[in-house]
Order: C-alpha cells, then structure tokens, then sequence
C-alpha cells in the first residue's frame, strides 16, 4: 500500500510540474483602461443635425459612459482639449485630465461632461503627449484611447509622431480616431495617428463608438492554416510572427501547432491592432495589415508550401570546421540562409542557387525545391594536401580546368614547417617564393592531382 501511494504521489509531482511548463507565456491582460481624448475646441459649437456638435457628442458619449457601468473589468477616463481658454489666445497646451482613471467613477464622467463648453484651440499632439502620463503602470491593464474630434491638429504638432513614439513604448495601443463630420481629404490626416472612423451624422458617431467598444472589450481569437501549394493546411512547427503594422515590434509569437487531426490550434489576440503576420519559412512569407474581427474566431490563410535540402558529403571531417553552405534564391543575390553540411532544412519551393564553402568553393545552379520533397545533393569527398617546406616563403594555389586555366583559390604564405588542409578533388597548381630567394625569377611552381580520400604530400625546398 506505502509502494502504491508513493507512485502516486510521483505521479502528482509529475502532473503539477508539467503543469507549470505548459503554462501560457503570452496572453491579453483582463483588464482594460479606456481614456476619451474629448475635442472641445471652438468649432464644436457648429451645428450637427438638429443640434450642435458638441451636445451630439457629449450625449452620445454619455450614454456610453453609462453602459459601462456594469463592466468590472473596464475603467475610464476623460481628458478634454481646447475647453479652458478663448482660442483668440492660441493657448497650444489647453488640455487637462478631468476625470482620472479609476473604479466606479462612470458618474464622475457624465457629471463633468455637462460642464465643458467649447473654447480654444485644437491641440491634439500636446493632448496625446500629455496623455502618456494619464495611465497608471500595470500591465494586468491594457491601454486604449478613443479621440474624438471634429478638426485636425490646429498647433504645428505632429500627432503621428507622438502617438507613434508613445505605442513603442507601449504607452497606450494604437488609437481609434473618431471624426465628426469631417471631410474625407482630412483622413489622410489620421491615418497614420490611429484607426479612422469619418461620422458623418449623429447616427454614425453612436454605431462607430459602439463598435469600436466591441471591438476593444470582445474576447477574439485567431487561428492560422499554412497552405501547401494545393491549398491544404498541411504545413506546422513554423515560427509565426504577429507584428504591429504600426510600430513594426512583435506583439504576439507562436510555434505554429496542428493537432492529431491535422487541426491548427486557436490562440487569443489582440484585435485593437492590426498585423502583418509573418510565417519565418525560408525565406519568410508575409500577410500585411491584417485586421481581426472582433468578438469571433478569425482564421488566417497564409500559402506557405515546403520542401527540404540537405548536402551530403563523405569524410567533410577533413575540414577544419563544419563547412557551411550558402543559399540565395536564383531570382535574386540576397543571401535566405546558411545551413552546415549534412544538416536538413526546409525552404519553400522554388529554385534556388547554392554555394558549398569547401575548398575550393562548389557553385550548384537552380536547384528546384518542390513541395514536400526531400532534396539531397551529393558532393565528391575531400582529400588532404600535407605542404612541407624548408623556409618561410609566400604563395598561392590554384585550381586548374581541363582546359588548363586556372582560378585563383587560397592564399598561403608560409612560415616554416607543416601545413595541412582538406581539399576537393581536382587539378592544382601551387606557386611559391621563399623569403630567402633573391629574386621573383627563383618562383617555385608545382602541379598536382588530389583524389577524394587520398592524402597527399608535398615537399618544398
């Protein structure tokens, strides 16, 4: 009985440790901090519908405000701009922190709303630097700011700049940027500060708020299928890269998983975002500004079809140190990848050139990869060239062609002794002055023949 619960409580030891390493490394926080960036510069006061802007939107936005009040997980606050001096005073920094984050404070927003009143100016880049410091620290929080303007930026700021310096240090996600009845040639204005949403009417403004609120609070999950070149989701154990389009910083990475199904796994991400999403195949393959629908399952196709290389070659020890191969696709000169001989590793089909780092170098053209295929390329096995001189002296080897021309190879200049180095069989001829020789005229050359596992020795005197 003592042998029985002895097992089992190895048994418990075993569970609770793998426990542990299968924990989830990256995750959303639960929690979600919500500041409206709240225009109230002087032109809010123009009519909207049946009203003026500014009542639109402090009615729409409260209203909000009040639905959230049920939502434990989500805080709020409110930092207007352009509502404490007259714009004939150019006041460049009117923004302020009304109400700050915090429990419960739903109240507190609403209450203060019904006392700002259009004023100033439109200082939007000062507003968002100024914001920076409205978020506590915590990272059970995630950071999210809506602004909600009718104008551009109106103090010769750069809200782009700002807003994107504040993402990289993960201040806040990227902005959602609400236009009251803004004309469509100001869009490119926001574009590159946040995701735009133009309202046209009173209407619009409440659905565009709402489903941004769904989009920020719903829980979202994604999966991606890595397609072979018929379009299945075969492909796996692929590194898959989640970067903010925005900021160009990874935000989320998995090891690409399918299970015993051949099912791909589903993972939770962030759909304030949008991403290129990069499958680190070699070369890498990328799906840019991918947008996740918030509140439901998303898949991502992404074609990604593989095959494998590997080369082989008998008695590579000669060599001093692993030789290395290089791979470049034939449509082009940038180096994909290096990867040692004897080693397999996948690429995605297509051709590719390859140059082997033995001695001398072996350059292989077109190499075609095809899906699911295991290429294997052959080369000769080495030889050996033990030199054995008498003095130190300078020299070069050659590799000779059939045709009796020759390619310059290696450099050796000699200091006394021995030299020995593996080498591909073939055609050599090795030139050589000692330093003690008077004259270029007392040159030494010789000609000779490496085989694949021969060793061969040359004297030089």
């Amino acid at each position: 009985m003592k042998i029985k619960y002895t097992i089992s409580f190895i048994f418990l030891l075993f569970v609770i440790h793998f426990a542990k390493a299968q924990r989830v490394e990256q995750s959303i926080p639960e929690k979600t901090r919500i500041l409206f960036l709240f225009d109230a510069s002087g032109s809010m006061l123009a009519p909207w519908g049946n009203e003026l802007r500014i009542d639109a939107a402090k009615r729409v936005l409260t209203d909000l405000v009040d639905s959230l009040r049920v939502n434990d997980k989500v805080e709020l606050a409110l930092r207007p701009y352009g509502h404490l001096t007259p714009a004939k005073e150019r006041n460049c920094k009117d923004t302020k922190l009304e109400i700050p984050f915090g429990p419960d404070n739903n109240d507190d927003i609403i209450n203060r709303l019904k006392y700002i009143y259009p004023r100033g100016t439109t200082p939007i880049a000062y507003s968002l630097e100024q914001s920076a410091k409205d978020f506590p620290q915590d990272d059970n929080y995630r950071n999210i700011i809506i602004i909600i303007t009718d104008g551009i930026e109106s103090c010769d700021g750069d809200p782009c700049a700002v807003s994107l310096a504040l993402q990289k240090k993960a201040i806040f996600l990227r902005p959602f940027v609400i236009g009251l009845g803004m004309e469509e040639k100001f869009e490119a204005e926001f574009d590159c500060l946040g995701e735009y949403f133009n309202a046209k009417n009173i209407n619009a403004f409440r659905s565009v708020l709402n489903g941004i609120l769904n989009q920020s609070l719903s829980k979202t999950t994604a999966s991606v299928e890595l397609l072979d070149e018929n379009n299945r989701p075969v492909e796996k154990d692929v590194n898959v890269s989640f970067i903010n389009t925005f900021t160009g910083i990874s935000e989320f990475d998995f090891i690409h998983f399918r299970d015993k199904n051949g099912k791909p796994d589903t993972v939770e991400v962030d759909p304030v975002l949008s991403y290129d999403v990069v499958v680190n195949t070699v070369p890498p393959v990328v799906k840019r500004n991918v947008y996740l629908k918030g509140g439901t399952h998303n898949v991502i196709r992404i074609k990604s079809p593989q095959g494998s290389l590997r080369v082989n070659q008998d008695n590579s020890f000669e060599y001093d140190k692993d030789v290395q191969v290089i791979i470049k696709r034939s449509s082009g000169s940038e180096i994909v990848n290096t990867q040692a001989i004897k080693a397999e590793e996948k690429y995605l089909i297509g051709n590719y050139d390859i140059e082997i780092l033995t001695l001398p170098r072996i350059n292989i053209k077109n190499i075609n990869i095809s899906q699911g295929e295991k290429r294997n390329i052959n080369i000769p096995a080495p030889g050996r060239i033990n030199i054995i001189y008498s003095s130190k002296g300078k020299g070069s080897l050659y590799s000779v062609d059939e045709d009796g021309r020759q390619t310059w190879i290696k450099k050796l200049d000699l200091d006394g002794g021995k030299t020995s180095f593996g080498i591909q069989p073939g055609r050599y001829k090795y030139v050589y002055r000692s330093d003690r020789a008077m004259g270029s005229k007392y040159t030494q050359i010789k000609e000779f023949v490496v085989k694949s596992g021969q060793t061969l020795n040359i004297k030089i005197y």
